[in-house]
């Protein structure tokens, strides 16, 4: 006698689209201690403030909440944890730069920022956002020293590329893929904009990279 005819479900594949649109808040830090165990993989997300980090989260997570927008430079006064899957967060850094906040606690950022890039395990890449019209300021800068130091991949989102012409954001895209090449190699850049939805696809292709969701040339090679 045959055995009957047996199905066997195939999962489906999550897109990135939906994966991330199943991402939630976590929780919030002020303070090293206060950070979830260091294991699993985080894709930190960092910028000046007011370059449009909340608006690009949002976007990314297709969540219109997710993270508060505020047209208040330095409203992002934590470090904000979101759960994709468990042990793969998003992590949205506090905004450096111009805030209206007092010197102490922009002091205890920095140090809280510079912490947590240098000795955070998990940490596998970094999203620095910066605003196209004023891209690679001294503070931007600053930070791709430090990420080149520990040799952190760092990919740049253009933001608001939908406030030049198509010909002069691709202008300006060049002048800052320049530099990176013989400054910082282990750095890339795109153009981006939340409001024309742009360069969501080229964005999330690198968060799956980094979180660990498609392989990499070193994994395969393993």
């Amino acid at each position: 006698m045959k055995n009957p005819i047996q199905f066997t479900p195939i999962p489906a594949v999550r897109t990135a689209a939906t994966r991330y649109q199943a991402v939630k808040f976590l929780n919030s830090v002020n303070e090293l201690v206060q950070l979830p165990p260091d294991i699993g993989r985080e894709v930190a997300v960092a910028g000046r403030s007011n370059a449009g980090k909340s608006s690009a989260l949002n976007l990314l997570t297709n969540q219109r909440q997710l993270a508060r927008v505020s047209k208040t430079p330095g409203r992002t006064q934590l470090i904000n944890f979101f759960l994709v899957e468990p042990e793969r967060y998003l992590v949205d850094l506090p905004g450096y730069g111009y805030a209206q906040v007092p010197d102490a606690i922009r002091r205890h950022w920095q140090k809280l920022l510079e912490q947590y890039l240098r000795e955070r395990v998990a940490l596998r890449g970094l999203l620095l956002l910066m605003d196209i019209r004023h891209p690679l300021t001294a503070l931007d800068r600053q930070m791709l020293d430090g990420c080149a130091y520990r040799q952190l991949p760092t990919h740049i989102l253009l933001t608001k590329a939908d406030k030049l012409s198509r010909g002069a954001a691709l202008t300006a895209l060049q002048q800052v893929q320049q530099p990176l090449k013989t400054d910082y190699p282990q750095a890339s850049a795109q153009l981006f904009s939340a409001t024309a939805r742009l360069g969501v696809d080229e964005a999330h292709a690198r968060l799956d990279e980094w979180l660990g969701f498609v392989a990499t040339v070193s994994d395969t090679v393993r």
